[in-house]
């Protein structure tokens, strides 16, 4: 309890001080956390739901495991892709990462 009491005691603001700037600091903390991490990761997360939501028959696509291939079918959550040999695969549609395209660029 004494342990608690110094460092509330420590933390209280000094002659002279402003006793908001910490909280102002804090705000601008979180305002940096949002928009350099938060709100880009959400964007990515946003157009990869985009993306899985609107495969059509016939796209070319990769999976999480580095599969390519080629979806055939789509149902709600699952999506039968043909891969070399024409052999075919079920599997969860967010399995799917990217299209050839992402690949190419890169």
């Amino acid at each position: 309890m004494d342990n608690l009491l110094n460092i509330l005691l420590m933390t209280q603001p000094q002659e002279g001080q402003n006793p908001y700037g910490s909280f102002i600091m804090l705000g601008a903390i979180i305002v940096v956390f949002y928009f350099f991490m938060i709100r880009p990761q959400m964007k990515k997360q946003k157009e990869l739901k985009k993306f899985r939501d609107d495969l059509q028959k016939g796209d070319k696509v990769v999976t999480t495991g580095g599969i390519y291939g080629k979806v055939l079918e789509i149902q709600e959550n699952v999506i039968i892709m043909e891969v070399e040999g024409q052999n075919r695969l079920k599997i969860d549609k967010a399995a799917v990462v990217k299209d050839m395209s992402d690949v190419a660029q890169k």
